[in-house]
């Protein structure tokens, strides 16, 4: 579905072609779906209701423009590189601002760099969106291998930390010998292990999700803790079957994600109660919530589905949680967590933002816990966990407010 039109460098331009063959294969297919019966509850707790997953169906077959995906990412400048026998690829958007910072952001699963294309204006010239030049990023966004347009692994080992590693070589690659990181779900992991193994070069990073709880023992003294714990406690115990069955029978799952678009579909909506019930209004009632729009949604899925990666892709919570994963993050750090050992303390400056629609809102108290470091902090009042997606505008602002102490 995608062709390289340069070869002859380390790192290639690149441009998605979209054949009228995978589309018509994916028409097929969902018209092909056999349905479930209707769920017994008027909630999602059996899971993605059939309301929202049949909507979601006859709208992408019969009102989804398919040319969206190509035009987005092809107004775009991307690129491809091979890095530790991945090919990885990125998209990178240089500021018309000359002192702009080098920035690289991380998405996370059930997402892609789909879902951080609207902060890419806000970010690489924030003059035109009510900023100054002063707050400009040089951007680079790469897809995490496995997912989107990057190549899937063939060898065990690719954990956050190995993927960390990756990306400080993608920024040496590109000539930044400063630059700073950011990243939520899955990019979250990512971001906090970059700032534990400070490559050199790596000036501060930010996140909007605490990925450093399960576990760990916090304070809940007051409402704000309290509230943020029970949060946790129902993730843990009614809202992280998918986490569960990725981070232990990936291939299992595979199957239906790589066989029908309905089922991936309805996989990938299955995420958090939050971000659920905005993604079902957006279809069900025609109301979407800032970006999470019809269009914006499919967008992400459709990607997920041409390039073939819903197996490839929760392979990586395997390769982060499961105790049979030959790496740091996998058998190792189990071991960790039985000898009481800490992990090495991020020693880069921290930025954080908390969104209230957050799987848990972490109060200020638990990030101070987790990164001594913190220089940032703020709570804003509305977005969830996918916040850069949903708010893009207020996203952008939150990260130019974070490492604006690390300019000068």
């Amino acid at each position: 579905m995608s062709t390289p039109v340069d070869t002859t460098t380390d790192i290639r331009a690149f441009r998605i072609d979209i054949a009228d063959e995978q589309i018509d294969d994916l028409r097929r297919r969902i018209a092909a779906t056999r349905w479930p019966s209707k769920e017994l509850v008027a909630d999602r707790t059996q899971g993605v209701q059939l309301a929202t997953t049949k909507e979601l169906a006859r709208y992408w077959t019969e009102d989804y423009d398919f040319g969206r995906i190509e035009a987005r990412l092809n107004a775009l400048p991307q690129f491809t590189t091979e890095i530790d026998g991945v090919n990885i690829h990125f998209i990178h958007v240089r500021s018309p601002h000359d002192d702009a910072m080098p920035l690289i952001m991380t998405h996370g699963w059930p997402g892609s760099v789909i879902e951080l294309l609207d902060t890419v204006g806000p970010l690489t010239d924030p003059t035109t969106h009510g900023g100054v030049a002063e707050d400009a990023f040089h951007l680079v966004v790469p897809s995490m291998p496995g997912y989107g347009l990057s190549n899937e692994p063939t060898d065990l080992g690719w954990d956050v930390g190995r993927v960390a590693q990756a990306w400080a070589e993608l920024m040496r690659r590109l000539g930044y010998t400063r630059y700073v990181a950011q990243g939520g779900d899955v990019g979250a992991a990512v971001t906090d292990v970059m700032g534990r193994q400070a490559p050199e070069g790596l000036l501060g990073i930010h996140l909007n999700v605490l990925v450093r709880v399960l576990g760990v023992p916090l304070r809940t003294e007051s409402d704000e803790e309290r509230a943020a714990q029970a949060q946790l406690d129902t993730f843990s115990a009614s809202g992280s079957g998918y986490f569960l069955e990725m981070a232990t029978r990936p291939q299992t799952i595979g199957y239906a994600l790589l066989d029908s678009p309905v089922a991936l579909a309805a996989w990938m909506l299955d995420h958090d109660t939050d971000g659920y019930y905005k993604i079902a209004g957006a279809f069900v009632d025609g109301k979407p919530t800032g970006n999470l729009t019809r269009d914006n949604i499919l967008d992400n899925i459709t990607l997920y589905w041409l390039a073939g990666t819903g197996a490839s892709a929760a392979r990586s919570y395997w390769e982060d949680y499961s105790p049979q994963a030959p790496n740091l993050n996998g058998q190792a750090l189990a071991a960790v967590a039985a000898s009481g050992q800490a992990p090495p303390e991020v020693s880069v400056p921290v930025g954080f933002t908390t969104f209230p629609g957050e799987v848990w809102a972490s109060p200020r108290s638990w990030v101070e816990q987790s990164y001594p470091s913190l220089t940032y902090f703020n709570k804003v009042d509305r977005g969830g966990h996918f916040a850069a997606w949903e708010e893009p505008e207020l996203f952008s602002e939150e990260v130019r407010a974070a490492f604006r102490s690390l300019r000068a």
